[in-house]
């Protein structure tokens, strides 16, 4: 596959799985020994359903979430994505209950592909400004 279908892939996981709920489209997307390489602690579920559950959680405590890609480059078997999501706080996230109240935040996913597939991702999302739109508790160091 080209960098052109590479992309197109991608620009479909955004905008089927992230703004249209469909997760039955994982299996099309994501190749079945497909790694996710997060720096969040834990070890993320592996295969297409590992990444159906990250979304369908997410999706659950953001249920009008909207993504927008706002770059996308692509070299080899490399897809480089920058978006911008927002959405609404109606169910737990990150250990919290729901709050109601609306975020907006950036991320940069780079994935690796391999016959039209992901095969890895690697995950930098702005936890820490989504965590404090959230009225989070967010520990930076001791006060004076």
């Amino acid at each position: 596959m080209g960098v052109e279908e590479n992309k197109a892939v991608i620009r479909r996981f955004c905008e089927e799985v992230w703004n249209k709920g469909n997760l039955d489209v994982m299996k099309e997307i994501f190749a079945a020994d497909y790694v996710r390489h997060d720096l969040r602690p834990g070890t993320p579920p592996p295969g297409p359903e590992g990444q159906k559950k990250i979304a369908a959680d997410f999706r659950a405590a953001f249920p009008d979430l909207n993504t927008t890609v706002d770059l996308i480059v692509a070299e080899g078997d490399m897809v480089v994505v920058r978006w911008t999501t927002e959405g609404t706080n109606t169910g737990p996230w990150g250990g919290i209950p729901p709050t109601g109240k609306h975020a907006r935040f950036s991320g940069v996913n780079i994935f690796r592909m391999r016959d039209g597939k992901v095969i890895e991702i690697w995950n930098h999302r702005d936890d820490l400004g989504l965590m404090q739109q959230l009225g989070a508790p967010i520990y930076a160091g001791a006060k004076n």
